[in-house]
């Protein structure tokens, strides 16, 4: 029988609130936002790196990608990390490994060198946002608090990637390319120096410590391989036989990973917590959501840069007004969440973002921003913050202490793979009705389109919503 060990003897127990757990949140969310950012960032940097390296076109995007693809397919492992060694602890390794990794990229000498220093932020964004998410839930007792701060943890979320695309253009243009990856070692100097004295290490297993190699591998290539076939599946085709081929090995691969778990003594993901209607119903409601934010925010940036004419600068200022509006909706979720439970949060959630969806198909060739994008974007900001809000809570919900890192990694995962679906998915609906026309009219039908593709996301995440949150609420009554 698995015990938990607290190594950090001075913590309070578990039961007891941590007088310093508003600063570790704060510290947290510092990190997350560092995160968050430089997961965007580098769009609007990509034109001055293509220059100095001088990429193809087609090949630029791997520096954008190799983050992704490692920073989506090595979550589970992370999480998992977190669970046998320490949330804690791994979480300052993986600051420490993102610190070395951003100094990297910045004194690259060359595209491939740049790549590769991308590959190694990812990895280290994957140990650190599941070991991060895994200290706040040992730091805050489920309840009124947890979901108080996974409302700002969400906020926050949204907030560093609106203020990657305003602060990524002048950042690029006055100081270089280089900086929009120096401006992350201050922040982690202070995660380095603060970790220690504010964060409560989580339970960890005493006795044998498996890392399950071959699940680790089995579900890594089958994540990075799912990723890296919907991003570029919008060029090769859906249908093209590239595609569909690493489509089968992912299924494959997952296939593999199932039986391989199933037969393990020490399994990376123990196949007894899909018995959870939680946290089942809260990940595939967190696919969802993910599949709906990104695909919205994609569409409208290209409404509004190729027809609109905004530049990159002008963008992230009108695309402000959603990540407030998120922050809010998040807040808010999380305050009434206790009351009211988050399945009727989710109901809610769900139907604001169909809704804002919904508002924005009503586009037009000759629109404007207060006439065609403002109203949708509020109602669609206001869901973002209250559907990941509920998502969240209904994945993480009674999770084994010393499971933490895994569920976080998983939900994190779900939303990694929601998000590069939501893109691949708007881009093929957008293409399949321009038909590569670049005529105001016909991309303007395209992002339609594309917007209602995201709002039947939003009707099947509401589906979900009430069918199995509520399923799961009848099996706990």
């Amino acid at each position: 029988m698995s015990t938990t060990h607290l190594p950090d003897a001075s913590a309070p127990a578990p039961s007891t609130p941590d007088p310093r757990r508003w600063k570790a949140l704060a510290l947290l969310c510092a990190a997350f936002f560092m995160v968050i950012v430089d997961s965007q960032i580098v769009l609007l940097a990509l034109p001055a790196i293509e220059t100095e390296f001088g990429f193809d076109p087609g090949n630029a995007q791997w520096v954008m990608s190799a983050y992704l693809l490692a920073f989506g397919g090595l979550l589970m492992f992370g999480g998992r990390a977190a669970d046998l060694l320490g949330g804690r602890r791994m979480f300052l390794v993986g600051a420490a490994l993102f610190g070395v990794a951003s100094i990297l990229c910045g004194l690259a000498w060359t595209g491939e060198v740049l790549i590769g220093a991308r590959l190694l932020q990812g990895l280290s964004s994957a140990i650190m946002t599941p070991t991060a998410m895994a200290v706040l839930m040992n730091t805050f007792g489920e309840g009124a608090e947890r979901n108080k701060a996974l409302g700002i943890w969400t906020g926050i979320g949204a907030f560093g990637a609106t203020a990657a695309l305003l602060i990524g253009g002048p950042i690029t243009d006055g100081l270089g390319w280089e900086w929009i990856f120096y401006i992350n070692i201050p922040v982690v100097l202070a995660v380095l120096f603060l970790g220690p004295r504010l964060l409560r290490e989580t339970p960890v297993r005493h006795g044998r410590k498996s890392f399950d190699p071959l699940g680790a591998l089995t579900i890594t290539a089958a994540i990075g391989l799912l990723v890296y076939a919907v991003v570029v599946a919008p060029e090769a085709g859906w249908l093209s036989g590239r595609t569909l081929w690493m489509l089968a090995g992912a299924v494959v691969l997952l296939a593999l990973f199932v039986v391989v778990e199933s037969r393990g003594k020490s399994p990376l993901v123990p196949l007894r917590i899909f018995r959870s209607g939680s946290l089942v119903g809260g990940n595939i409601l967190m696919l969802l959501v993910a599949m709906c934010v990104y695909g919205g925010a994609f569409v409208t940036s290209l409404y509004a840069q190729q027809v609109l004419g905004y530049s990159a600068v002008r963008f992230g200022l009108s695309t402000a007004v959603y990540a407030v509006m998120s922050i809010i909706g998040a807040n808010v979720a999380a305050r009434l969440a206790a009351k009211i439970g988050y399945k009727a949060i989710a109901i809610v959630g769900m139907t604001l973002l169909g809704t804002g969806l919904l508002l924005l198909t009503a586009i037009s060739p000759q629109g404007g921003y207060w006439t065609d994008l403002f109203i949708g974007l509020v109602v669609f900001g206001s869901g973002i913050g209250s559907t990941n809000v509920a998502a969240s809570i209904a994945s993480l919900s009674g999770a084994r202490p010393e499971e933490s890192g895994l569920v976080s990694g998983l939900n994190n995962a779900t939303f990694q793979v929601g998000a590069a679906l939501g893109v691949a998915i708007t881009s093929s609906v957008a293409f399949a009705v321009t038909g590569g026309s670049t005529d105001k009219a016909a991309l303007t039908d395209g992002f339609s389109a594309a917007f209602l593709a995201c709002a039947i996301f939003a009707a099947i995440g509401l589906v979900t919503a009430l069918l199995l949150l509520l399923q799961r609420k009848k099996t706990a009554a």
